[in-house]
This record gives structure tokens, C-alpha cells and sequence, in this order.
């Protein structure tokens, strides 16, 4: 396996590894309760993320002329 694809694991161990930890509704952050702020936090690191993997990832090279 190689090693850009552990980055996948990186929103699902965010969003579930830290649930015990974040599930709390104080402080408010961007006038939001911190949980929601956290799932909206995740849902834009993912695609960050995926780009990121995305770029990484050689087959997406095949068909660029350098």
C-alpha cells in the first residue's frame, strides 16, 4: 500500500478518533456549537486532503506532457 492513501485515514480518525473528545457544545466558534464547528472543520480538511492525494498520486501523471 503505498503511502499517500494513509492520508485517508486521516478525516476518518478526525471525525470519529476525536468524537469523546469534541462532543461538547461550549465554546462557540464562528457562532457555531464547537461540535458543528468541528464537522464543518473536517468536511473542508477532506477535500484539502483528497486534492492533496490527488496531486501525490503518480497514475494522475500519465497523461501530462512535461
Amino acid at each position: 500500500m503505498k503511502i499517500i492513501y494513509v492520508l485517508s485515514l486521516v478525516p476518518f480518525i478526525g471525525i470519529l478518533g476525536f468524537l469523546p473528545i469534541v462532543n461538547r457544545i461550549e465554546p462557540y466558534v464562528l457562532g457555531m456549537p464547537f461540535y458543528m464547528f468541528w464537522m464543518a472543520m473536517w468536511v473542508v480538511l477532506t477535500s484539502v486532503i483528497l486534492g492533496i492525494m490527488y496531486k501525490l498520486d503518480p497514475r494522475n501523471r500519465e497523461g501530462e506532457s512535461e
